[in-house]
């Protein structure tokens, strides 16, 4: 074993929960990464050293007892990565630090395009609250443990299966949730196919014996897949869906969770939207798969927070509301806007999207257009580029141009809340997974005071 672990990109959500891992496992642990952050600022607090420049000479000299770990999401130019290549350093992806952490383990992981950190988010609560615990690590910051780790003595591990760069792949899963394909991050996978048979693979790593929950209606290749499948749905009777569907007040719904074994009655999630109802059936079925209580899970359903930046709710009254979510995809983009719809019926939305990536604009610029059409108002910002270079033609415009509304706008950042200022404001919504994030403090105040 190492003592030193050494972090570029320390303050990605996935590499940060890896760091904290190491951190508690009493490693000296430390890392780079481009800018500062709230999550930086926490693990600094926690006693990670970062510095935000590409400097080398700050990386642990000891090459024999120190491990790096990076992410894909890195330039491959980036002078640490170049450095420690070329000094013999030992170093892997953060999938496959994750794959390592995690063998030997049973593991129960969640993938798909959108839904899975807010449904293997759910399956640590559930998990957590029955008493048989778990170590967890998540794609978000959990509301209800405020964090993205989540560390116990039991033999389960949740993880978060990202598909990007194929990392996913470097699982071995007991039980694994697929909640959606959709075709996305083409600028890796090429086209739809070749994402589709990823998934194929990755369920097909599914231990001899294991679970696969897989959403209903979800085109998985399955040759190869020696786990069992059962399929999961919002209300469309399967082996795990919901019925006797009720509204509640503010977006909640009670319900009646079926499954092979039986139904519980009367449950309800903590939090709002039809779409945390499906992430709940999904949840719940990988815990009755592992022998969880029905008791158990009903009460965790009933307490569960959610996840920071999912369908987040930051202030709400009668006169006005602030929800933030971390959409970047059409798909998520259209079942947000649905369940903000069911949260404040009859309310005018404002949203206020940042595109993130290049290529993600260029690929699904028909499909953002047309989900964000179900707005009142739209605010667009120039596109978040992460780890990309520009693309001639492409720009926000793309997307904005094909908007069907008519009060639609593009805006620099700096402008953006002299923007949001002058118009008389309902409810708003940020979407992104970019820097957009910087912004909901400020218009939680703004909304609050308004």
């Amino acid at each position: 074993m190492y003592e030193n672990y050494y972090f570029i990109g320390i303050g990605g959500i996935g590499m940060s929960a890896i760091a904290r891992y190491f951190k508690h496992e009493g490693k000296n642990v430390s890392g780079y990464d481009r800018t500062p952050s709230a999550l930086t600022a926490q693990l600094e607090k926690e006693g990670i050293e970062i510095h935000y420049e590409d400097r080398p000479d700050l990386i642990p000299f000891d090459i024999d007892n120190t491990f790096v770990i990076y992410t894909p999401a890195i330039p491959a130019e980036l002078n640490e990565l170049q450095y420690v290549k070329e000094h013999g350093y030992a170093i892997c992806k953060r999938s496959k630090a994750l794959g390592q952490i995690t063998a030997g383990k049973k593991c129960l992981a969640v993938a798909g395009t959108h839904g899975k950190t807010t449904t293997s988010t759910l399956v640590s609560h559930i998990l957590t609250v029955s008493e048989v615990g778990c170590s967890a690590f998540l794609g978000g910051i959990s509301k209800n443990y405020h964090s993205n780790l989540l560390l116990s003595h039991s033999d389960y591990i949740v993880a978060e299966a990202d598909e990007y760069d194929r990392s996913f792949l470097q699982l071995h899963p007991d039980t694994a949730v697929i909640t959606a394909i959709d075709a996305d991050h083409l600028d890796i996978y090429g086209d739809y196919q070749h994402v589709r048979e990823a998934f194929g693979q990755f369920a097909a790593q599914i231990v001899t014996g294991g679970k696969l929950i897989l959403k209903n209606g979800v085109d998985l290749p399955c040759e190869g897949v020696r786990a069992r499948i059962y399929r999961y749905a919002f209300d469309t009777p399967c082996d795990f869906y919901a019925s006797d569907i009720k509204p509640l007040s503010y977006g909640k719904f009670d319900f009646t969770l079926n499954y092979p074994g039986g139904k519980i009655e009367h449950c309800t999630v903590g939090i709002p939207g039809w779409v945390n109802v499906e992430n709940a059936v999904a949840a719940s079925a990988v815990a009755l798969c592992n022998g969880i209580a029905p008791s158990a899970i009903k009460k965790a359903l009933a307490s569960f927070q959610g996840v920071e930046r999912r369908l987040d709710i930051h202030f709400s009254s009668e006169r006005h509301a602030y929800v933030d979510d971390y959409a970047h995809h059409p798909n998520e983009i259209k079942a947000a806007i649905s369940s903000i719809r069911d949260i404040y019926p009859g309310r005018k939305i404002l949203g206020i999207f940042q595109p993130h990536l290049y290529t993600r604009t260029r690929d699904f610029a028909d499909g953002f257009a047309e989900a964000l059409s179900g707005l009142d108002s739209l605010i667009m910002l120039p596109i978040y580029p992460a780890r990309e270079e520009p693309i001639e033609g492409v720009n926000s415009e793309m997307i904005l141009d094909k908007v069907t509304i008519a009060d639609k706008v593009i805006v620099p950042k700096d402008k953006l809340m002299d923007t949001v200022a002058s118009r008389d404001v309902d409810v708003l919504v940020t979407f992104g997974a970019g820097d957009i994030d910087r912004f909901v403090k400020p218009f939680e105040e703004y909304m609050a005071n308004v």
